[in-house]
């Protein structure tokens, strides 16, 4: 958002919110999944080979239901830090919850709306927090 305008390259706020979002945690789940497909052991590919399946059977039906167990803890620890990271957006003065809440307080006097936004905050993480809980549970059923 400071920087592209620097080399002509103008964008708007939500664009480079976005932008910068999307290219950052893009790199934190690739390596996340690359890790989780590299964690499968090598035998499962061979066993899948010798079955006759092709490398996208393999895939499919093998490696990426381990790997979706394996990898479900980290996803939702980068997905709540993608929600709390939100608030990262009041420095390109967009109108997020932290600048509502800090427009009011400045005009009120009061510190409620900063209270009202951290439980906002809290209450997403929580949600997420307890639908990833889920998640692991119901992956972790076929464990064993």
């Amino acid at each position: 958002y400071f920087a592209l305008p620097m080399i002509g390259i103008m964008l708007p706020d939500m664009a480079a919110a976005l932008l910068a979002f999307t290219l950052n945690y893009a790199a934190y789940f690739a390596e996340i999944f690359r890790a989780g497909i590299q964690s499968v052991p090598r035998g499962q590919y061979e066993a899948a080979k010798t079955l006759g399946m092709t490398y996208p059977q393999t895939m499919r039906r093998i490696i990426l239901p381990q790997v979706i167990r394996m990898v479900l803890p980290p996803v939702s620890n980068e997905t709540i830090n993608l929600v709390k990271d939100t608030s990262l957006i009041y420095i390109l003065a967009m109108n997020d919850l932290l600048r509502v809440a800090r427009t009011i307080v400045q005009r009120e006097f009061d510190m409620t709306p900063f209270v009202v936004a951290a439980v906002f905050y809290l209450a997403m993480t929580a949600v997420l927090t307890w639908g990833f809980k889920k998640l692991e549970a119901h992956y972790g059923k076929y464990a064993r």
